[in-house]
């Protein structure tokens, strides 16, 4: 059977888009791992798949899935590639997304930027989770990171300079940490001024991107509440950049940025089996 797709990117970030409401297929790690492959399947960051909303106040219901198989709570980047998808086949403006991590508001700004409510941080250390109380502004671990759950748990750690840090390395070993309940993605951050930074991000599950929409969010809220940056920054990612404003008033964290369709076709659902 075959099977269509989208090939979507979000400054580099990229993702695989499979509209379940009509096909259905089944999923699992081992398909969803296969699929993700950039050697032996079409290749993304993560999967995103779409069905029928489950809340009447949703247009459609989102789930991601990282690289290794496992299902994602949230993704910035995907969040909006998915509002472009729907952008193009409804013709409208502003829609809801249902997630794992909740209904996420979203709006289009053009032809290719997207602006999406990621909802309200949430930093106690049950939320993130972490194995035991800790303090998430300063976390016990060397570096003295911030952590954050925008829907998935995020780790920042603040350098003086980027280019010293190996955030492969430092990644692969700090993503498994003991303290992370269900593991992190792990983002380093460089200050450029009050109001712009650079981050490099390696995601849980999938490894070193060019971009994260999550992580760009969960580094702009721990340096606000680190005092280091403004609620409105610029995030400078390898890829490219996302504005984020973190909203005083109703505490919640707003993502805009740019969306491209990179191509669509079909697979053979039979070359991926269960």
């Amino acid at each position: 059977m075959n099977i269509p797709f989208y090939k979507m990117h979000g400054i580099g970030n990229d993702f695989v888009v499979i509209d379940n409401s009509v096909n259905s297929i089944s999923l699992n790690k081992r398909r969803v791992k296969a699929l993700c492959d950039r050697r032996y399947g079409i290749g993304c960051d993560q999967l995103i798949v779409l069905s029928n909303p489950k809340n009447d106040l949703a247009d459609v219901y989102v789930q991601f899935f990282n690289g290794n198989g496992d299902e994602a709570g949230a993704c910035g980047n995907g969040s909006r590639c998915v509002i472009a998808w729907l952008y193009r086949k409804y013709h409208r403006t502003e829609f809801i997304l249902q997630t794992n991590a909740g209904l996420l508001p979203a709006q289009v700004i053009d032809s290719q930027m997207v602006k999406v409510n990621m909802g309200q941080p949430r930093t106690k250390w049950r939320d993130i989770p972490l194995k035991h109380e800790a303090d998430t502004l300063y976390l016990p671990l060397a570096g003295e990171p911030s952590a954050v759950s925008i829907g998935n748990p995020h780790v920042t750690f603040f350098v003086e300079d980027l280019s010293t840090v190996d955030p492969v390395f430092c990644g692969k070993v700090l993503e498994k940490d003991p303290l992370f309940v269900e593991g992190a993605n792990i983002s380093f951050v460089q200050m450029l001024d009050r109001q712009a930074m650079r981050v490099r991000v390696w995601e849980r599950g999938s490894g070193l991107t060019l971009a994260c929409g999550s992580g760009a969010c969960a580094s702009v809220v721990n340096a606000v509440r680190r005092g280091l940056a403004d609620r409105h920054c610029q995030v400078k990612m390898d890829g490219g950049n996302l504005i984020i404003d973190w909203d005083a008033e109703n505490n919640e964290v707003l993502m805009t940025g740019p969306t491209s369709f990179s191509y669509q076709g079909s697979f053979d659902l039979d070359h991926y089996p269960l």
